[in-house]
Parts: C-alpha cells; structure tokens; sequence
C-alpha cells in the first residue's frame, strides 16, 4: 500500500532521485534495514514470520525528519519478506507495499488494529508510485516474494492486496500465472484500507482519487532545496569570479559586490522554484511545472528589478530577470518527478522543451550581466 506518491514518477533535471521516491541504487550486503518495529515472531507452516507493531516512535520521526532532509534516504530500508501485524491468521488479508521505510511506517501506522500479513517488496528503498515506474515495484518482485514467502502455505485465500499506485507496474494477470494469487489493487492512500476491506474489497471514487495537496508538496521543499546545495555551491564560486572580470581584466572589489548580488539572485531563483512555486502552484497559471516556475521567478525578479530601480543600470535589470526565471523554471521542473499529474513521457516532453529556454535565458543573463560591467 501507499502513501508516499510516487507510478510513474521519473528522473528530475537534476538526474538524482526525484524529491518523493527514496533511495534508488541496488540493494546491497551492507545495507543495514531498519527493524526496530518488529516485536517478536507468528509461527506459520512456512515458519516464523516477524511480527510488528503499529506504533511510530520517537526513532522513526527522527528518521523521517532525516530523509526529508536528504539525510540517508538511499539507506532508509525495511528488510523485503512477510511480515505479521496484529494476530493473523490464515484469512487474514495480505498488503503489499515497498520496501522504503517511509511508505512502510504509513502502512503500519494506518492499518493499527487490522490483523493482516503485509509483502514488503525490494523496491531499493524507493517508494510505491515511483518503484512500479522503474519496475522494481513489479510483477517478477510481486511473484517473487510470494513463492519465497511461501505465502501459499501461510494463507488460505489467494488474494493480494496492492497499492492503486503501483497498478502501472504490476500486471495481475501475469502475478496470478506466476504464483497463482490474485492482485486486487486498493486504494490511493493506506489510510483507506480499513474502509476499503470493510466495504468487501470494493473502492470509493473518493478513495481512488489523487490529489497533491498543499502539505504534500511542502514536505519535498526541503530534500529539493538540499540537494541544490553542492551544484549552487559550485555556481556560487563561479558568479564570484565571473563578477570581477571587467576592464581592469579582473577586479576583487566587484567580485565581491557583484558576486554577493549574483549569488543572492541565484538563492532567490532555487527559493522561487523549490518553495513559491509548489506552495501557489494550483494559482501559478500554465500546466507544466517548469512554466510554473518561469512565471513565479519571472514575477518576483520583476518585482526586485522595480525595487532596485534607479540602482540597476538596464543590462544588470535583465539580466536579474532571465536569470531568475531560467533558475526558477529549472528547479520547478524537479518537482515534475514528484507528482502524480505528469507521466514520465510527460516528463520527458516537458524537459525537451523546457531545457534549451532555460539554458537560453541564462547565457542571455550572462551575456547582459558581463557586458553591464564593460559598459560602466
């Protein structure tokens, strides 16, 4: 089950893992998996399988805290198997998630009080939605965590019960060919399970329905900001250099002056894409994410170029006005990877176009921003 968003979710601008997913590189020896939640063991015919409690402690809010921050997010894995919540027996339903620990901990949490067997797949720590796009969250790894489970022995049924959000990955017909158990696929949000069996495995339109609300999208503003730090680092080095270069040749007087302008514009530009850009989204006019972002750094760098006037010559105001647009437009796009609203040739469609302006718009900025230094 699911509530890390993420089906079809795909490589940002950036080329890392997009802000919702989770770790992403090949499952290792070394990886240690979290495990604090198990609390003993349920004899099964297939032999003991752990079982875990419902509670989210102390050590798992720290470690949230963490991966939204960017902190381990490749580690931050439970162990793939069969795991036992409650006292379940051989009816007992079967729920099938990933194996990042964020989407673990809201399965467990929000099924507190269901005796149930939960399949945790090897998704390489990465979320529901954005496993079944890269497969990982699939049929081969559904078959094969049921045959390794010996689920058959365990339950008396042959039902499974998936995450809606993880539908692009799995085909159910090949799961029950393959290990002979039926894929019924859930609800959006594991909130919903309760109600979803409760009704007799039948969904809601309401529980079928994807929204990205205003808390979802705040939450990835951190890990999306933090992992601009080290190549705004670089960019911040070369705006210095590049801002004392006039015709003395080279000036560390306006490398610094100059510098310390360009590099808060470069802040303001990652803030307006990875902060305005998500919280006003629903109200940012245009579709694709990095229009969005265009038009809340073109509007705020439109904004500071009128509060500045008098202090900018016309070369430095445009060049403030492409180049927060351009960097704007460009962390905006990350969140395209995050977002149920975007299929990942949507995503690739967008990042053609969207590119070549935004690499555009900066050489412009430069071309003026250079050229502002020649012409004082």
């Amino acid at each position: 089950m699911s509530e890390e968003k993420g089906g079809g979710c795909c490589a940002p601008p950036s080329g890392k893992a997009s802000p919702c997913c989770g770790g992403g590189s090949p499952s290792k020896a070394v990886i240690r998996y979290e495990d604090a939640f198990v609390d003993g063991a349920v004899d099964t015919p297939a032999g003991p399988v752990p079982r875990i409690h419902s509670r989210i402690g102390s050590r798992d809010l720290l470690g949230r805290w963490r991966v939204r921050w960017g902190i381990g997010r490749d580690r931050y894995r439970v162990a793939p198997g069969l795991y036992a919540l409650g006292a379940p027996d051989g009816n007992a339903p079967v729920l099938v998630t990933a194996n990042y620990k964020l989407t673990f901990d809201v399965v467990r949490r929000d099924a507190a009080g269901l005796d149930a067997w939960i399949l945790v797949l090897d998704t390489r720590g990465v979320n529901v939605w954005c496993a079944a796009g890269e497969g990982t969250f699939g049929t081969e790894e559904v078959i094969r965590r049921v045959t390794e489970a010996r689920l058959s022995e365990v339950v008396s049924h042959r039902r499974l019960l998936l995450p809606q959000l993880g539908a692009p990955g799995v085909a159910a017909h090949e799961v029950r060919k393959g290990c002979g158990f039926s894929a019924a696929y859930g609800p959006v949000r594991a909130r919903d399970i309760r109600s979803y069996l409760e009704a007799g495995w039948k969904a809601s339109p309401e529980m079928r329905k994807v929204v990205f609300p205003t808390m979802d999208r705040l939450v990835l503003t951190p890990v999306e900001i933090t992992g601009l730090l080290r190549p705004a680092g670089w960019a911040a080095v070369g705006l210095f250099l590049l801002a004392g270069v006039g015709p003395g040749i080279f000036s560390f007087g306006a490398a610094w002056e100059r510098g310390f302008a360009a590099v808060a514009m470069l802040a303001a530009g990652i803030l307006a894409g990875a902060v305005v850009t998500p919280v006003l989204l629903p109200w940012i006019p245009g579709r694709a994410f990095s229009v969005k972002g265009a038009v809340a750094g073109g509007v705020l760098a439109a904004c500071a170029v009128m509060g500045l006037r008098g202090a900018l010559e016309a070369p430095s105001a445009l060049a403030l006005l492409f180049a927060m647009t351009a960097v704007s437009s460009f962390v905006a796009m990350n969140f395209t990877g995050a977002t149920p609203f975007t299929s990942p040739s949507g995503v690739e469609k967008e990042m053609r176009r969207a590119l070549p302006v935004q690499a555009g718009l900066t050489l412009l900025a430069g071309l003026f921003w250079v050229g502002d230094a020649f012409l004082r």
